[in-house]
């Protein structure tokens, strides 16, 4: 290494490597403090317009509550234990029901992917059953099978499972044919070929169906409770809203976004643990492509 006299014999450059470590390591916790900071600021400001502006905007308090009034709401009904019974039996409709969407959505994914004759016999029946207005067949789910914990479920899975479906299928078939071409010249089955090269290249795309179907899954609990429910968020929200209590209502909307937003973070987590691989060589991109404009 080079030394410059004048400079008190420290060194006149910075190794390069220790330089890219230091950039790659700062713009890391930048990334971070924007990810988590750009997203609370969005929200203050949202959250101060709405308490100061919506009653010069002339909107009733019979309608619309502030922020104050809501979270005041908030705090009495988990208070009480209202809103913990309220949100446990919505809860326990959407994880049931996405359980059951998502792992039925992962079988017939790998069948649609195993075999060309029933991908013929099952998407379009999949896409079918898809297409059905969840609104529409409620009642008669409730008029067949009841106002208890069953037909929620049965309408949950029905939307979780398509997103699962659509993305474990095209996981398994995006594998590279190259990949599969040495794999069968090494002599390696059916299974080794699906278990090395299929599977790792499917799981990406199959957290992405999960993390869909969670955020979709509350939807079907809500319109099954709206129909025929004796509790639930979405029967309370029917409950308050016939009752004109509008802080209730919005509450019930809080929670059922703040559970939403819980689950996706729960997957997502889960997926940057188990296919590890894909978040590592995204950050390697993201850290070249932040290095290149240094």
């Amino acid at each position: 290494m080079k030394v410059d006299p004048l400079r008190g014999g420290r060194p006149d450059a910075v190794p390069a490597q220790s330089r890219r470590r230091r950039l790659s390591a700062g713009g890391a916790g930048r990334d971070r403090l924007i990810r988590w900071a750009a997203p609370l600021l969005l929200l203050v400001a949202i959250l101060c317009a709405w308490e100061f502006g919506i009653r010069p905007a002339g909107i009733a308090p019979y309608l619309v509550p502030t922020p104050v009034d809501l979270a005041k709401n908030l705090w009495e009904g988990f208070t009480d234990g209202t809103y913990v019974t309220q949100t446990w039996a919505t809860l326990e409709e959407i994880l049931l029901g996405a359980g059951i969407g998502a792992g039925t959505g992962i079988v017939l994914g790998v069948l649609i992917a195993w075999s060309r004759i029933l991908d013929v016999a099952i998407t379009p029946y999949a896409v079918a059953l898809n297409a059905l207005p969840k609104v529409a067949i409620a009642p008669f789910l409730v008029l067949t099978v009841g106002q208890g914990l069953a037909s929620k479920v049965i309408i949950t899975a029905s939307i979780a499972f398509f997103p699962v479906l659509i993305n474990v299928a095209g996981g398994l078939k995006s594998a590279a044919a190259d990949e599969i071409m040495l794999m069968r010249s090494l002599n390696a089955s059916r299974w080794q070929i699906f278990t090395k090269v299929q599977v790792p290249t499917a799981l990406p795309q199959t957290f992405d169906g999960l993390a869909i179907a969670v955020t979709l899954a509350p939807i079907g609990a809500v319109v099954g409770e709206f129909v025929g429910a004796t509790k639930g968020l979405g029967f309370y929200i029917t409950l308050t809203t016939q009752l004109v209590r509008p802080a209730a209502t919005f509450a019930m909307f809080v929670i059922l976004i703040a559970m939403s937003l819980t689950l996706y973070s729960v997957v997502r987590l889960l997926g940057r643990r188990l296919v590890f691989w894909r978040h590592n060589a995204l950050e390697s991109d993201h850290s070249s492509s932040r290095m290149g404009g240094v």
